[in-house]
C-alpha cells in the first residue's frame, strides 16, 4: 500500500486540472520541494508497472498521465486504501454519487465525494449535473443546504424506484442482487424476505420469474430500510380504495403481517398498497390446463391491445407478426401486468436491456412501435426497460419465423473422387444443417444430361464453364471460412455487397467528420437527407423524438438513428462515420447510419435488419468501415473484409 503522504499526492495530482508545482505540493503536505522530489520518483516506481507515471511539465510543474484507465484501476484497488474500487470514467462517478445520495440518512457534502474520488471541483460540478439528468425523469431533485450539503427531495415512491434502478440495475441473479443489497439490510433479513414471499406466491398460485422476484425482494428490502428510517409512502386515495380489490393485495397482507413479526417492521396501509402495486406489475395468474389443451387466461381488452399492436408492427416493419399465436399469448400475458407497472409509475429493472438493443436491433424496434400504441391507447408513459421485455417476445417470434425456411436444394459437382465428395458433403451438413438439403453428387461431364428443375444451387470444386438454369458456387475442396460465407448468402439470396450497394447513396456517405453531439449528427445527416429532396422537413423531428423514445446507440460504437414514423419514398442508409468517438445515450458511438425505410413499404427489407443487426455486432467490422476514407472504401469493406469477420 502507498504511504499516506504518496497517497496524498496521488490525490492531489488527480484533482488538479493543470499541473501543479512542488512548491504547492510541499505547502500541501508541509514537507520540503526536495521531499516532494524524492516522493514523485518513488510514486513513479509504483506507477510504472500500471501505465501511468507523473511527468514534469517544464514551467508549470508536475500532471499524471494515465495511460490504461483499466490498468490504473486496478493500481488503485491494489496499492491504494479504498472501501470500493475507484470509480475513474463519468459514468461511474455519477453512479457513486448516486448510491451515495441514495443511501444517506440526511445530507451528504459534496466536497467529501469529491475528496473520494480524487477530482477537481469543476469536474465534481459537471457530474453533479450528470446527477440531476439521472434524477429528472423520476421527478425527483438535488435540494442544497449551506453548511450541510446535498440530498435527493421528491415522492418517497420515486426515490424508491431510483434506488432499485441506479443500486440493483445490473443484478442479474438472486446471489449478486444480495451482495449489493446488503447495503439496505443485514443478509439474513434478505434471505426471511424472500423465503416468506415465496411461501405465499407459491400458496395464492402466482407465477414470477426470477428478475421479477429479485424485483420484489429489492423493493421490499427497500421498502423496510426507509420505513425504519421514517420515510413513508403516500398513495393517492382512488389508488386506495382500488387496490385493497385486487386479490395481490390479499396476498401482500399476508405477507406483510409475517414480515412484520420476522423483522420489527411496521407497515401502515399505503405500504401494503405499495407491495401491492409491485405484485400487480410483476405477477401473472398460473396458466391453466384441461383435455382440450392449454388455455391462457387474457381479457378482451389486453387482446384487442396486442392485436393493434401487431398490426401496426406490420404495417411499418413489414415481419407478418399478426398469425403468430405463440407470440400473442406471450405478448398478452406480458401486458397485463407491464400496464400496471407503467399505471403507477413503476420502473421493472432490465439487466439484459443493452444485450437485448445490441442483438435484436429489429425487435426492439418493434417494442418502440408497440410502446407508442401503449401510450396512445392507454396514455401511459413506456420506460425503455419495458420497451426491451417486450422486445424479448418479438425476438423470439422472429427467430421462430426462420425455422420456418425451407432448405434450398443443392447438387455437388466435385473431380476428386468419392472421397472428396463425401467429406464436401459432411462439411456442408455440419455447417448449415436443415438450412440446405444434398440431392447428390454428379460429374461435370454429366451435368447437360442432369434434370436441374428440383435444384436451387449448385455446389463445385471446379470451373463450370456452361450456361446452366441454377447459381453456380464454385468452392474449395477443403471448404474455408470464404467458403462457406458465399454459400450462406446463396441460402439467404442476398449477398453483403448487394445489400449494401442497394441502400448506400455516395452522395450521403461522409467520413471522418468532426461532430461533438449526437444532436449535430442528426441536424447534419437529416438535413442533407432534406436537401437532395429524399424528405420533408419533419425528418429532422421525428428522428429527435424517436431518441428520446430510447437512444439507438446498440454498442459496439454504432448508432442507428430514424425517424419515428417512415417519412420517404425509398429506402435508404445516409452514414456518418467521426474522427473521434462522441456519447450517445451513454455509449460511446464513431459509426452512424441514418435509417430511412419507404413510406407504406410492401418490400421484404429482412435482409437490410439482417445487415444492421451484423454491423451492430461486429466491433472489427465497424472499425473498418470507420477507418475508410470514401463511399467507394466502404462497399469494398463490405465485400473484401466481411469474410473474417462473419459470426
Amino acid at each position: 500500500m502507498l504511504s499516506k503522504r504518496l497517497a496524498h499526492i496521488l490525490s492531489q495530482l488527480m484533482a488538479a486540472e493543470t499541473p501543479l508545482t512542488s512548491a504547492a505540493l510541499s505547502a500541501s503536505l508541509q514537507v520540503t520541494s526536495r521531499t516532494i522530489r524524492t516522493d514523485i520518483k518513488e510514486l513513479n516506481d509504483r506507477l510504472a508497472p500500471y501505465q501511468a507515471a507523473v511527468t514534469a511539465v517544464r514551467g508549470a510543474g508536475y500532471e499524471l498521465l494515465i495511460n490504461d484507465e483499466n490498468a490504473f484501476r486496478r493500481f488503485m484497488k491494489e496499492e491504494v486504501e479504498q472501501e470500493e474500487p475507484l470509480a475513474v470514467l463519468p459514468e461511474e462517478r455519477v453512479r457513486f454519487i448516486l448510491k451515495r445520495l441514495l443511501l444517506a440518512e440526511s445530507y451528504v457534502k459534496l466536497e467529501d465525494l469529491q475528496e473520494q474520488l480524487f477530482i477537481s471541483k469543476s469536474t465534481m460540478s459537471n457530474d453533479v449535473k450528470s446527477v440531476k439528468r439521472k434524477l429528472e425523469p423520476f421527478g425527483l431533485k438535488l435540494e442544497a443546504k449551506p453548511g450541510k450539503g446535498c440530498r435527493i427531495k421528491g415522492s418517497e415512491m420515486k426515490i424508491r424506484y431510483c434506488m432499485s434502478e441506479y443500486l440493483f440495475n445490473e443484478c442479474r441473479s438472486y446471489q449478486t442482487m444480495l451482495n449489493t443489497a446488503v447495503t439496505i439490510l443485514p443478509k439474513h433479513e434478505l434471505e426471511l424476505i424472500q423465503k416468506t414471499m415465496i411461501n405465499y406466491i407459491n400458496e395464492e398460485g402466482m407465477n414470477l420469474s426470477d428478475i421479477c422476484m429479485n424485483n420484489l425482494i429489492v423493493h421490499v428490502a427497500i421498502a423496510c430500510k426507509r420505513i425504519r428510517h421514517g420515510n413513508y409512502v403516500s398513495v393517492l386515495p382512488e389508488e386506495i380504495s382500488e387496490i385493497p380489490r385486487a386479490k395481490e393485495y390479499k396476498v401482500a397482507k399476508k405477507m406483510v403481517e409475517r414480515l412484520e413479526g420476522l423483522l420489527d417492521v411496521s407497515f401502515p396501509q399505503e405500504e401494503i398498497v405499495y407491495i401491492t402495486i409491485h405484485l400487480l406489475g410483476t405477477a401473472k395468474m398460473v396458466q391453466s390446463f384441461s383435455s382440450s389443451g392449454q388455455k391462457q387466461i387474457v381479457d378482451d381488452d389486453t387482446s384487442r391491445l396486442v392485436q393493434l399492436m401487431l398490426k401496426t408492427i406490420d404495417q411499418k416493419l413489414q415481419l407478418d407478426l399478426a398469425g403468430d399465436t405463440e407470440l400473442m399469448i406471450g405478448l398478452s400475458l406480458h401486458l397485463k401486468p407491464a400496464i400496471n407497472r407503467c399505471k403507477y409509475g413503476m420502473n421493472l429493472r432490465n439487466p439484459m436491456l443493452d444485450e437485448i438493443k445490441a442483438g435484436y436491433p429489429l425487435a426492439f424496434e418493434a417494442g418502440i412501435i408497440a410502446s407508442r400504441v401503449l401510450e396512445e391507447e392507454e396514455g401511459l408513459s413506456i420506460h425503455e426497460n419495458e420497451i426491451g421485455y417486450m422486445a424479448l417476445h418479438f425476438g423470439a417470434a422472429l427467430e421462430r419465423r426462420k425455422m420456418e425456411i425451407p432448405p434450398k436444394r443443392c447438387l455437388i459437382v466435385c473431380a476428386s473422387g468419392a472421397g472428396s465428395a463425401r467429406l464436401l458433403q459432411d462439411r456442408l451438413r455440419s455447417q448449415f444443417g436443415s438450412k440446405l438439403t444434398i440431392l447428390g453428387t454428379a460429374e461435370l461431364y454429366s451435368l447437360p444430361h442432369v434434370s436441374l428443375h428440383a435444384l436451387d444451387l449448385i455446389i463445385t470444386t471446379i470451373p463450370i464453364h456452361m450456361d446452366l438454369p441454377v447459381p453456380v458456387i464454385q468452392v474449395n475442396t477443403i471448404l474455408g471460412g470464404g467458403d462457406f460465407l458465399k454459400i450462406g448468402e446463396a441460402l439467404t439470396s442476398e449477398t453483403r455487397v448487394t445489400l449494401a450497394s442497394q441502400y448506400m447513396k455516395k452522395e450521403l456517405v461522409f467520413t471522418k467528420s468532426a461532430f461533438q453531439t449526437k444532436e449535430e449528427v442528426i441536424t447534419f445527416l437529416t438535413q442533407k437527407v432534406i436537401d437532395l429532396g429524399l424528405a420533408p422537413a419533419e425528418l429532422t423531428p421525428s428522428v429527435m423524438e424517436r431518441e428520446e423514445a430510447a437512444p439507438t446507440s446498440f454498442g459496439h460504437y454504432t448508432a442507428i438513428p430514424h425517424p419515428m414514423t417512415p417519412l420517404t419514398d425509398e429506402t435508404f442508409w445516409a452514414i456518418c462515420t467521426l474522427e473521434k468517438p462522441i456519447i450517445w445515450g451513454e455509449k460511446k458511438v464513431q459509426f452512424v447510419c441514418l435509417l430511412c425505410v419507404e413510406k407504406e413499404n410492401a418490400k421484404d427489407l429482412k435482409g437490410m435488419y439482417r445487415l444492421l443487426g451484423e454491423l451492430v455486432h461486429n466491433v472489427k467490422f465497424i472499425q473498418h468501415l470507420i477507418a475508410c476514407d470514401t463511399f467507394e472504401d466502404m462497399l469494398d469493406i463490405m465485400y473484401k473484409k466481411a469474410p473474417s469477420y462473419k459470426n
